[in-house]
């Protein structure tokens, strides 16, 4: 992990380890979740890791749009369709993945959507800002600096309207 002036570097290597050591901090504590629910996009790769370092094949995806670029949010986070239909899951436990947890109007967002339909919810990040509304169960490093993920660094390698591409 590298740490600039002003952001925070996150290699692929330093990924490799931090999902290996936040899926172990979750194994310590005991949890065994049933399903792991990545918020999209930034949570797809951590709730991917988790999955496979933790022997859960049970896994959905959340899309929650709410930044707009570095440092740019739209007023609420608003849930994408499809939404998640948990059919048969009041007693599931489910572990919430995303790759950080900033102001934490998402994580609140997808959790407040859970509530009621899966029997426990907790959360997991690789990165927990110290102003976000949501205390997370499971955080592998906290920090108050922008972080680069070695998926979001670089510019797409297509222009789509509407994108920003120096994010």
């Amino acid at each position: 992990m590298n740490v600039s002036e002003t952001r925070e570097i996150m290699t692929w290597d330093v990924f490799g380890k931090a999902s290996r050591e936040l899926a172990q901090m979750i194994a310590d504590d005991g949890y065994e979740p049933d399903m792991i629910l990545s918020i999209a996009r930034g949570g797809l790769l951590i709730g991917g890791a988790l999955g496979y370092a933790m022997a859960v094949k049970n896994t959905y995806t959340m899309n929650v749009e709410f930044y707009t670029g570095v440092d740019e949010r739209l007023e609420v986070p608003r849930i994408l369709p499809p939404a998640p239909d948990f059919v048969d899951l009041a007693h599931a436990k489910i572990l919430i993945a995303d790759d950080v947890a900033d102001t934490g109007h998402t994580l609140k967002s997808v959790g407040m959507f859970c509530q009621g339909k899966v029997g426990e919810v907790r959360t997991a990040v690789l990165y927990e800002k110290p102003h976000s509304v949501v205390k997370c169960d499971y955080v592998w490093r906290r920090t108050d600096l922008w972080i680069n993920f070695p998926w979001s660094e670089q510019a797409p390698v297509v222009s789509k309207e509407g994108v920003v591409l120096d994010a």
